[in-house]
């Protein structure tokens, strides 16, 4: 069974308000992507790293990434959903359907190794796959167009979603052609999975492994990844 990654970093970053996409800012040394496809790449069990740019990204050529014989470049679509399923088209003559496809967001540097082999070790023999996570632990707040409360959320069995997601390749491609036919969209693999029916196992990481979406991430990640170092 082989294990392909997918890495979508197609967007630009608008919360981020800077002038390149934020997978590119700099982070302690190195562009964001870098380090996020260094933690990929060090897994000797993934066969490929598949990025996806979007089609007028001009920095990526610049910084000679693609030298990493795992690494090949393709383009991604508008959002994030069709950025993933343009990537397991190109696998569809390439991977088997009980394959294991891992798709990690290009700007969450600070995913440890071993939350990564924790995952697959929790998914071995499931039929589905799953997703690192970690139980929310702040009061949960629904609230109208106005930010105004319409009510408090029982967070008991509620989880924040990470990546990496990980899923069958046929199944996972089933589900994200199912998004692209509907007219909808989703924020994760997991929702597509979910609308077709099947019930990903939520796998506990470590809540370190933070997005950077906001300007104040950058520090905070810039910390973790120094702390980790030294653990």
């Amino acid at each position: 069974m082989t294990i392909w990654a997918i890495v979508p970093a197609a967007g630009i970053g608008r919360r981020m308000r800077a002038k390149v996409p934020k997978q590119y800012l700099n982070l302690n040394g190195r562009p964001i992507i870098e380090t996020s496809l260094a933690r990929i790449g060090a897994l000797s069990y993934v066969h490929q790293l598949v990025v996806m740019l979007n089609p007028d990204d001009l920095v990526w050529p610049t910084l000679g990434l693609e030298k990493n014989q795992k690494v090949v470049c393709r383009y991604g679509g508008e959002n994030r959903y069709q950025t993933v399923l343009y990537g397991l088209r190109y696998l569809e003559d390439k991977a088997a359907d009980e394959d294991w496809v891992l798709v990690h967001d290009a700007a969450r540097p600070c995913v440890r190794r071993s939350d990564i082999d924790y995952l697959f070790q929790q998914i071995a023999d499931h039929e589905v796959g799953g997703l690192l996570g970690a139980p929310v632990d702040n009061t949960m707040k629904l609230v109208d167009a106005n930010e105004e409360v319409l009510a408090t959320v029982e967070r008991v069995n509620v989880w924040n979603a990470f990546t990496p997601q990980v899923f069958r390749f046929r199944l996972l491609l089933d589900a994200l052609e199912a998004v692209d036919k509907s007219g909808k969209t989703v924020t994760d693999e997991a929702t597509a999975v979910e609308n077709i029916g099947y019930r990903p196992r939520m796998v506990l990481g470590n809540r370190d492994n933070i997005k950077v979406t906001h300007p104040n991430d950058l520090n905070l990640a810039a910390q973790i990844l120094s702390s980790q170092a030294i653990e």
